[in-house]
């Protein structure tokens, strides 16, 4: 039996998103058509973006549907430079996934000041160097919910009110949180939100963007679709596999049971491998990440064995796929070393105890086999 731990990289879709997306295919008129097959296609986006706000507590007209989180968060961080063209200061951290980086960098290079905040050695973020960061000159601050390597919970909340008593925007990365943890913004005031569908079982070439009502960000592609943020002819079938995914989580919220099952996925390393330790094991995390290095051993090369015996996790060597250099969120937590003997462990709704079981059965053998020690 394969066991596949990797869900942070993505998930199976789920049978009900499939089911959503082969419905559309069938019922394939185009929403902006005035017809009935295309009224019919219409009902289905707007059901689509009821089901996405009513995941995140926002309004539809709040949503925006994107092709991917990257494309959200880009649309979002650029969108707030070109709203606040006189302050050219931008506040986020040093653990962002690589694709906001990488814009950060060009930003940069185009005359902006980033300034970069650092995480401890379990990698939490302290809100005092938020306070101290964010000045006047401040246009946004962009900071991820929880981290895609680790699983670390930022606290978003503080984070939030101190931009708004600065008189900024805020966008938070919320890829890894969505479908992990309870997003509520009527209560929380973000002003951009970004989560991606094929985290949260639905399929690959989806996602959406929160915007706060109010905003007017400026269009990504000219045209009348997504009320003028993003022309095109929508992805419906990802659309309504999204809005579906969104309505399983609301209708059984998971979070508990995978907790408990990561959990076991820990104390069982632990109690088998004791030298190994978990990355942000201290701090809070979402319930189903799991970061645990092994010493100084090569983590590629446990993920090989454990491939061929038909586990699938990832390392968290890697900052981007196909990377060499030690992954940038474990270095800024400052484990040197021992970045490159890390493996990650991502689980989801379907994992069941078996796996994990299997997993544990497995694990201790390769890496005796490879070290000749287990104390």
């Amino acid at each position: 039996m394969s066991v596949y731990l990797d869900n942070n990289a993505t998930t199976r879709v789920a049978r009900e998103s499939r089911d959503a997306m082969l419905e559309c295919m069938e019922d394939y008129g185009n929403p902006s058509s005035m017809h009935a097959l295309g009224q019919s296609a219409k009902k289905r986006l707007m059901d689509a973006r009821m089901q996405v706000a009513s995941f995140l507590a926002a309004s539809p007209q709040e949503v925006v549907f994107t092709g991917s989180g990257t494309e959200g968060n880009h649309m979002a961080i650029q969108g707030s430079c070109t709203l606040n063209p006189g302050k050219r200061h931008i506040v986020t951290s040093r653990v962002e996934h690589p694709s906001t980086l990488a814009l950060f960098g060009h930003l940069e290079k185009r005359g902006y000041q980033v300034t970069m905040l650092d995480v401890d050695e379990e990698g939490r973020l302290d809100p005092d160097d938020l306070e101290k960061a964010v000045t006047n000159e401040t246009a946004l601050v962009s900071l991820m919910w929880a981290n895609n390597e680790t699983g670390v919970i930022f606290p978003i909340e503080e984070a939030v009110k101190i931009a708004k008593s600065k008189g900024c925007l805020f966008h938070t990365d919320a890829v890894q949180s969505a479908g992990k943890l309870k997003i509520d913004l009527s209560r929380v005031p973000i002003d951009f939100l970004v989560f991606s569908g094929h985290k949260m079982h639905a399929p690959k070439g989806v996602g959406a963007l929160f915007v706060r009502k109010g905003i007017r960000l400026p269009s990504l592609f000219y045209g009348s679709q997504e009320r003028g943020r993003r022309g095109g002819t929508e992805n419906l079938p990802g659309i309504a596999a999204l809005g579906m995914a969104c309505r399983l989580f609301m209708e059984d919220d998971c979070c508990e049971r995978v907790g408990m099952l990561r959990e076991k996925l820990e104390a069982g390393i632990l109690e088998s491998i004791p030298f190994a330790r978990i990355n942000g094991g201290g701090a809070e995390r979402v319930p189903n990440t799991s970061s645990i290095r092994f010493d100084e051993m090569e983590s590629e090369a446990i993920l090989d064995r454990l491939d061929k015996a038909g586990i699938y996790a990832s390392s968290g060597a890697a900052c981007a796929a196909g990377g060499n250099e030690p992954s940038h969120v474990l270095v800024a937590m400052g484990l040197g070393k021992a970045a490159e003997a890390s493996i990650r462990f991502s689980l989801s709704r379907y994992t069941t105890e078996e796996e994990i079981a299997q997993l544990l059965g497995i694990l201790p053998g390769i890496v005796e086999q490879m070290t000749g020690r287990m104390q």
